[in-house]
Parts: structure tokens; sequence; C-alpha cells
């Protein structure tokens, strides 16, 4: 989703949103404690993290061990996959992790070293990837809702000029009006700025929305993003290299952006009923979408790549799928765990 592409692109994105008007879904919140059993107590799966004093029970040779319940399906061993759900547990590495606080809208960075969430206080934190050496980047003043953070890494480029970004990306909600917002990742007790969010330059283009804007992905090495704007019902691209300029791409919700640069993204769209999966990708013409899950009979959301760009999880009422990114084969449940999936590096 470079700069150099994307605005030869954009025409043609507009005029495909303008055609596209029927069955619209907008499904923007971020993940909260689902009815876990477990979710504040004690597990037997779980891999604890946590003080002596916080523990865990059902141990080998507890005797309340053989009271559990039957295991769920895992389906996170070996693949990065991991699944947040508000709750302090978070499902990874075929296990179940105690981060020792509440793990909201969970997130990677690119090397997989670093994981960032809102924790029970609503602030934004980063931590390590068991939960370890937390550190509040940017305390919730009050009164606002913070959902959905992700990173936003580029390297330095002395040629054009442009310094080394670390930064982290979400969604702020405050008296009904939602923003996007970035701070650096390295903070500790940051101030938070709102985004700018300026259009590509041309005659004609309507200045970006900039509230009712939520879910933002970033991905790649340029500093590129998307997001979704509940006011319009559309997704947005955010570049970020040479200046910031964006545009509005398609109707849809949730996005997520393909990890290589100029590979498009996938995202969520309703189409007969129920929430389908699209990809975007670039072509000659413009933008080309294609509908991942044409035969969904049941809701397929809150989509995310794995690192290699091949294969996408979403989340579905009965838990966690994942299919081929190019839509060669239907979803196949990987997790009976619901939540947020994300992938670890």
């Amino acid at each position: 989703m470079s700069v150099r592409s994307r605005s030869r692109r954009t025409a043609v994105a507009v005029a495909v949103a303008a055609s596209v008007t029927a069955g619209l879904s907008i499904v923007l919140t971020g993940c909260g404690p689902e009815d876990d059993p477990a979710a504040d107590g004690a597990d037997p799966s779980v891999t604890s993290t946590a003080s002596p004093a916080q523990g865990t029970s059902g141990a080998k040779g507890d005797p309340a061990a053989s009271d559990a319940p039957a295991a769920k399906v895992n389906g996170t061993a070996h693949n990065g996959l991991t699944i947040s759900n508000g709750s302090r547990y978070v499902v990874m590495n075929g296990t179940r992790v105690d981060f020792g606080t509440v793990v909201r809208d969970l997130a990677w960075s690119p090397d997989g070293k670093k994981a960032a969430f809102v924790d029970g206080d609503g602030d934004l934190v980063v931590s390590d990837p068991d939960g370890g050496n937390r550190r509040v980047v940017a305390k919730n003043p009050g009164n606002q809702n913070w959902s959905h953070p992700t990173w936003q890494v580029r390297a330095a480029d002395p040629v054009n000029q442009l310094p080394k970004l670390n930064n982290i990306f979400f969604a702020g909600r405050k008296d009904g009006v939602s923003r996007l917002y970035g701070v650096s990742a390295t903070a500790h007790n940051g101030t938070p700025h709102v985004l700018g969010l300026g259009s590509e330059s041309g005659e004609n283009v309507k200045p970006l929305p900039q509230t009712g804007n939520v879910w933002p992905n970033a991905a790649g090495k340029y500093g590129a993003a998307v997001y979704a704007n509940t006011d319009d019902g559309k997704v947005y691209v955010r570049d970020d290299y040479l200046r910031q300029q964006g545009a509005a791409i398609t109707p849809g919700s949730e996005p997520a952006p393909a990890p290589g640069d100029d590979e498009g993204f996938v995202f969520v769209r309703s189409v007969g009923g129920h929430d389908h999966l699209f990809r975007e990708t670039p072509g000659d013409n413009g933008p080309v979408f294609k509908d991942l899950t044409p035969n969904a009979t049941t809701d397929y959301t809150e989509p995310a790549f794995s690192p290699d760009g091949k294969t996408v999880a979403a989340r579905t009422p009965d838990g966690i799928v994942t299919l081929p990114a190019d839509g060669s084969a239907a979803p196949v449940r990987t997790s009976d765990y619901i939540g947020l999936p994300a992938y670890r590096a």
C-alpha cells in the first residue's frame, strides 16, 4: 500500500465504492470478556506468569483437576495465532497464558517481541509476550474508550530524509465521537495525539472524515495503515511514507492489511444476511475485490493476516477459523475459544 501505487488506484476505488450499495454491516466493537468460566479463575491449561500469590490450580497431582471440564480445541500451537477475549488469559502457543491483567484487543509488534493492549483501567499498555514487564504507554484520562491498538513501524530512510517510526495507533471514543490517535511505542505515560488524516491531492477530492474512524491496522515497512469509518461505512487507506495522505477504498469494516506492501487487505462486508470476508488486491485497472467466504452460513468478523500473508484468521460465533488468504479453500475451525485473533511473528 505504498504511496507509489495507491494514488493510481484511488480514482477507480472510489468509483467501485460508489457502485456497492446493498447490505453493509459495521461490526466495530472491541473484544470484551466472553462468558468463559475460567476467565476470572484458575484454569488447568494456563501457563502462569503471575506472582506466587496469584498462582494456579488444577496442577498435576491436584484432585480437583479430574473435575475440570473437557479441554477446548486450542489450535494455536506452532502457528503464531493468539486469541484475546478481554480476560487476563491469552490463548497462544497451544495453551492459555495468564498475563496477570485484563487484556483487550491484543496486538503484536512486527518482530513479535512486544504485545500492546488495553488493560482493565482503559490504559494503553505494552508488555513482554507473557505479560511481564508491563509499561503504561498512555494513561487513559477517563471518560474515554480506547480500542484496537496497532503498531506502525518504519525504518529510517536517509535518502528521503525520513526518520525511524515506532508508534502505536488506536481508536479513542469520547462523548460518542470516535477518532484515531497515535503515541510513541516507547513512551511511558505518554500523551496521545490525534492522527492527521490528509487526502490525496487532485480535483474534486473530498476531505477525509476526521471523526467516526475506528479499527486501525498497520502493516508493511512504509508505515501504511487501513481503518474504517462508522459514519459512511467505508474502509480507508492511510499512507505515511513520503507524506501523509489517504483515501476511501470500498464499503466495509474491520480491515486488516496484508503484511507485504501493495498486497491489499481483507475486510468485512455483509452479504445475504451474513458477514463475509473480502480481499482487496491491486489490479491494472484499479482494486480487485474477491469474496473469500461466498458460501457463508455464519458471520466471519475481525480478520487478521498471518505473518507470511498466506493465511487469514477470523472470528465466528463458535470460535476462530482460518482459511487461505486467496480464498482457495473454505474456512476451517482452528479453535473453540472465541475472541480477537491476532498473529505473532
